[in-house]
């Protein structure tokens, strides 16, 4: 596996990716999780040409997974993180989020942030594995209170919803 900058003639595989991977939530009672379109294009194409979006590949560039991030109140927020179902469970998801540390951590950023389903054992329970802690709500900064504000204004808050915070140390 490599992890790379996202490159333009990624983004329609991005979308198959998000859409494999959002079909986990039917299984689990969250269809509208699942239904929900993959992020446009032109925000695919925002996110690669700002160099915030970073895929991960086979030895073949065959694209896998994916993780867009940007900065929120001084850390390194992650806005999503996608893999296919075909590559689940085989630590892809875990180095995506170490590269985003490292990149973090170059940049001079202490953190990276997160928000998530708190219940669903491969959102909240999984980042826990990945050393991310849950904020208590006075630790919750202006931007992510915006952030949590969105996805309530997109329907998201059905379901419990967490921020948390991970040392990128």
């Amino acid at each position: 596996m490599r992890i790379r900058e996202a490159h333009s003639d990624d983004l329609v595989s991005l979308q198959d990716i998000e859409r494999s991977a959002g079909e986990l939530f039917r299984e689990i009672g969250m269809p509208e999780i699942a239904d929900d379109d993959p992020p446009s294009l032109a925000d695919l194409t925002r996110y690669q040409q700002a160099g915030k979006a970073w895929v991960a590949t086979t030895n073949t560039d065959h694209v896998t997974a994916y993780l867009f991030a940007e900065p929120l109140d001084g850390n390194l927020h992650l806005e999503q993180l996608s893999v296919h179902q075909t590559h689940a469970r085989q630590g892809i998801g875990r180095e995506l989020i170490t590269h985003a540390a490292k990149t973090a951590k170059a940049k001079g950023m202490p953190a990276l942030t997160l928000t998530t389903f708190r219940d669903v054992p491969w959102n909240a329970p999984y980042y826990e594995r990945q050393r991310f802690r849950t904020l208590d709500e006075h630790e919750i900064t202006p931007g992510l209170r915006e952030r949590r504000q969105q996805e309530a204004d997109h329907g998201l808050d059905r379901w419990p919803r967490v921020c948390m915070r991970r040392p990128t140390t």
